[in-house]
């Protein structure tokens, strides 16, 4: 009996760790960074697909929205025209009602229970979490069956508020991008704990590239100590699956972070962080989360760009890192040029603190950088180029009339 105990105990365990491992593996997500467009049929037929195909019944959780009932109807009618047989799951905090007893109706666990899938839809994070977890902290039945759900092979997904809950930590009531950089994030004030579908090793954020977003997510990460980073743009989704194996699709793309080799000075008093490794991945690029190993799309994978033959050689230059598209635009002039670098500026207006400082971001190509260019347009997948950020000081009138000179 004794034997028979001791050889039990280690099985359990193993049938535990596997079970562990395994949470994440039936399962897909897809990770849309907002405005999602009704005509994006890439994206909305991919959640079908993955959910099962025609007839799929589909959750839609309109948790984030301030009109529940409508943005949430909405979701149901686009995916219905794609084939599927989704429904409004009534658990929001805007909807009449106890969200807490939605949350933990046996109706309702049942309705996600017989669906392939469950649709998160935009709005406020905060309100998800709210609605998905029980007071004391712990998952509604409701989430619990969502779980479940994913475990066994569903898809999960969710638009820029749905995609905020991805991971296990989020952004909850953050200002600018400019401000978290000059302020920092704090527990419980501008990060909030996510869901975490995609894991604990991996930080989400969503609105991406079109808001400048992506220089949020570094104080972020070296806060909760996370390596890896996923940011999305709008009209955009990340299919990630069982393997962890993440497409990129629809409209525009994706910011990979990786700061493994990254560092950051406590001594300069400011946001600061050198060497982190930034990745552009465009509409058909994949990556394993795991491995961190990146795939152009079909259009790109003969269009390696040769660093012996560069199509650029002008200084690159933007005084607004932060503007729409601005990084990418950068990452893509410098892949294929002949400059080592290329410099943008983060900066307030004259009517910011003058003791607020501004942030110099500059990009460099490493010896791993590679780039790719599409044959059917002007579109670049950056892998692996360096960034450094560095906090300076803007002093106002930063412009002056100009004056000729004799």
């Amino acid at each position: 009996m004794l034997l028979r105990t001791r050889l039990f105990r280690p099985l359990v365990c193993l049938v535990l760790i596997l079970a562990s491992v395994g949470a994440h593996a039936e399962g897909s997500l897809v990770i849309v960074g907002g405005a999602l467009r009704a005509d994006n049929a890439a994206v909305w037929q991919r959640i079908v697909n993955l959910a099962g195909g025609e007839g799929a019944r589909i959750a839609v959780v309109p948790a984030a929205a301030g009109n529940p009932l409508g943005s949430g109807g909405r979701v149901v009618s686009h995916l219905n025209q794609h084939g599927a047989q989704a429904f409004l799951l009534p658990v929001a905090p805007r909807l009449p009602g106890d969200v807490h007893a939605a949350a933990n109706d046996p109706a309702n666990v049942a309705a996600v229970n017989n669906a392939g899938g469950v649709y998160f839809i935009g709005g406020d994070q905060a309100r998800i979490t709210a609605a998905m977890r029980n007071v004391d902290g712990t998952n509604s039945k409701v989430l619990d069956a969502i779980w479940q759900l994913y475990r066994r092979g569903g898809v999960v997904a969710g638009a820029s508020a749905g995609a905020a809950i991805m991971s296990s930590t989020m952004f909850d009531n953050a200002g600018t991008t400019l401000s978290v950089l000059q302020n920092g994030v704090r527990d419980g004030n501008e990060l909030a704990p996510g869901l975490g579908f995609i894991g604990k090793d991996v930080f989400v954020d969503q609105h991406l590239i079109i808001r400048g977003r992506f220089a949020r997510m570094l104080p972020a990460m070296l806060k909760k100590s996370y390596r890896k980073g996923l940011g999305i743009d709008e009209n955009t989704a990340v299919v990630v699956g069982p393997d962890r194996d993440a497409e990129v699709i629809g409209y525009k793309g994706a910011i990979w972070f990786d700061l493994a080799q990254a560092n950051s000075d406590s001594k300069l008093g400011a946001f600061n962080i050198r060497n982190a490794s930034i990745s552009y991945l465009d509409h058909g690029d994949r990556i394993n989360i795991a491995t961190g190993v990146m795939t152009p799309s079909l259009d790109k994978v003969d269009g390696k760009v040769d660093p012996l033959k560069p199509g650029n050689r002008a200084p690159l230059f933007s005084a607004d890192i932060l503007g729409n598209t601005t990084l990418v635009d950068l990452m893509s002039q410098l892949v294929d040029s002949a400059q080592p670098t290329a410099t943008g500026l983060a900066f307030g207006g004259p009517d910011a603190n003058p003791a607020a400082p501004g942030f110099s971001f500059v990009l460099r190509r490493a010896p791993d950088t590679e780039g790719y260019e599409s044959a059917t347009s002007e579109a670049y997948s950056v892998y692996r180029m360096r960034l450094d950020v560095t906090p300076v000081k803007v002093t106002w009138p930063a412009v002056t009339p100009f004056a000729k000179t004799r």
